[in-house]
């Protein structure tokens, strides 16, 4: 079933609201189907690389980072996990009976049109298409793909899509790692942030990231929960040093805790850089929030617990 049939068919039947109504009498909410391991190994044969499954979420998912690319942002280099790495993964509708499959593309503005082509060949669909930062170069693009049907059919039309792209494992370039370069943990101080925070992040390469979901809503896409590893998540990276850091990252919100945590953000001196959407039809209407920052990071991880402390403060029709 395509993700179009699916929502006709659960609005005849009353299951998913529109306008942002409550969610009260939707599809029940419980624990999502595990993926197999047979279903994971499929996954990673189709896309010629193994992922990493999310056992306490069902989601099977593979980076996509593009290691080709020499990203500045406002002239610096910028290390490309800090917010230059696509992703593909894959869960199980709460009842079983299908595969969803979410995926954030990183592009040159030259590769939207061609992978937007690629998409609708192989049958499936784009969500959204937009910026998350200013001031880098050259300019990226980030292209959310989805789609739902039988996992391993959907992980060989996800392949025939990348195909030709950087994206794809057998074209990414590898990492580019220089000698004895400093670790995130030798940057920053990781004690410091979290407990500013209030979580513990992961070092990745000279950055360190936050990741956090929305454990306090439920939201449905295509019959399935949303959750952080499928890309329901608010985050925060930190790359440079802790005395001259950059922050990146996205908030994850429901349409009335929007002006709330632009307010949270500006109050900090952080920059709002883009506002949009990830999904169509998911339900509750979820609004992601880009933002970037420059200064010391312990006053940069001030700025994004101040946009968290939000969450759960709008009413969901959007107004206050």
């Amino acid at each position: 079933m395509k993700r179009r049939d699916f929502i006709h068919t659960t609005v005849l039947a009353g299951t998913i609201p529109l306008c942002g109504a409550p969610i009260a009498g939707t599809l029940p909410i419980g624990k999502t189907p595990a993926l197999s391991a047979d279903e994971q190994e499929v996954i990673a044969t189709a896309l010629g690389k193994k992922g990493a499954y999310n056992e306490a979420q069902a989601t099977y998912s593979v980076p996509l980072p593009r290691n080709d690319l020499s990203v500045t942002v406002k002239g610096e280099s910028i290390p490309i996990p800090f917010g230059f790495g696509g992703w593909v993964a894959f869960k199980k509708t709460l009842d079983g009976k299908q595969t969803v499959m979410m995926s954030d593309t990183v592009l040159l503005e030259g590769e939207v049109n061609p992978l937007i082509d690629a998409t609708h060949a192989a049958e499936l669909e784009v969500g959204a298409i937009h910026n998350h930062f200013f001031y880098e170069q050259p300019r990226i693009f980030y292209m959310h793909v989805h789609g739902m049907g039988d996992v391993g059919e959907l992980a060989k039309k996800y392949a025939q899509a990348i195909r030709n792209t950087k994206l794809f494992p057998a074209n990414q370039a590898p990492a580019k790692s220089a000698t004895n370069a400093p670790a995130g943990n030798e940057l920053f101080d990781l004690s410091a942030l979290d407990a500013v925070v209030k979580y513990k992040g992961v070092v990745n390469g000279p950055t360190y990231k936050y990741t956090i979901g929305r454990d306090d809503v439920q939201i449905l896409a295509m019959g399935a929960e949303m959750t952080a590893a499928i890309g329901l998540n608010s985050w925060a990276s930190f790359a440079g040093k802790q005395e001259a850091a950059h922050i990146a990252g996205d908030i994850a919100m429901l349409e009335g805790e929007v002006n709330l945590v632009i307010r949270a953000l500006r109050s900090h001196k952080l920059e709002v850089v883009a506002l949009h959407h990830h999904m169509l039809g998911e339900q509750p209407r979820t609004v992601f929030l880009h933002y970037y920052g420059a200064g010391p990071a312990t006053e940069l991880a001030r700025g994004f617990r101040a946009a968290l402390d939000q969450l759960g403060k709008g009413q969901s029709n959007g107004h206050h």
